[in-house]
C-alpha cells in the first residue's frame, strides 16, 4: 500500500480507531502510539554489483507499559502524517510499520478494510531475496533450494 492509499483510508473514516493486523490474525495492542514517521532511504549494491535504492514511509509503532486507555484515531494519525510532509517527499512511497514484539521487525502495509467501526490495516512480513539471480546463476530459484513450496 502506498502512502496516498493509506491517507485515503484515514480520511474516509477520521473518527475511527485503527487496528494493525498481522498475517496470522494477531493484532498490535489497541493502545499503540505512532512515535515516528520517517522517510527511509536504503542505498545498496546487490550481489551482482548493481547499485539500487529503496525508499519507504515508515511508521514506528510503540505500546506504552502504562497507557492502556490510549487509542489513536484515524484523524489524529492523518494529522501526524501531515506534519511529516516536509520530510516524506512523495505519497507514492510504500508504507511500512516498525514494531517491537520479541524483536524489532518491519512489516509492509498491504491493504486496509473498514470493519466493526475500525480501519484494519493488514501487515505482511518482509522477506530477504537475491536481487541478482541471473548474475548469481539462480534464475527461477525460490528459497528452500527452488522447491517452490515457499520459504522454510
Amino acid at each position: 500500500m502506498i502512502l496516498s492509499e493509506f491517507k485515503a483510508a484515514l480520511s474516509a473514516h477520521p473518527d475511527s480507531n485503527l487496528v494493525f493486523v498481522f498475517d496470522d490474525g494477531d493484532t498490535i495492542p489497541a493502545d499503540f502510539h505512532v512515535t515516528e514517521v520517517g522517510h527511509v532511504v536504503k542505498t545498496f549494491v546487490d550481489c551482482g554489483g548493481e547499485k539500487r535504492v529503496a525508499e519507504s514511509c515508515q511508521l514506528q509503532v510503540w505500546v506504552a507499559a502504562n497507557d492502556p486507555e490510549h487509542r489513536l484515531s484515524a484523524g489524529k494519525l492523518a494529522s501526524i502524517l501531515e506534519l511529516a510532509r516536509e520530510i516524506v517527499p512523495s505519497d507514492e512511497l510504500p508504507v511500512e510499520v516498525e514494531y517491537e514484539g520479541c524483536v524489532i521487525s518491519q512489516y509492509q502495509v498491504s491493504g486496509a478494510e473498514f470493519r466493526d467501526g475500525a480501519i484494519r490495516f493488514s501487515l505482511v512480513d518482509k522477506h530477504t531475496d537475491c536481487l541478482a539471480k541471473e548474475a548469481c546463476g539462480l534464475e527461477g530459484a525460490n528459497c528452500c533450494g527452488g522447491s517452490g513450496d515457499g520459504c522454510c
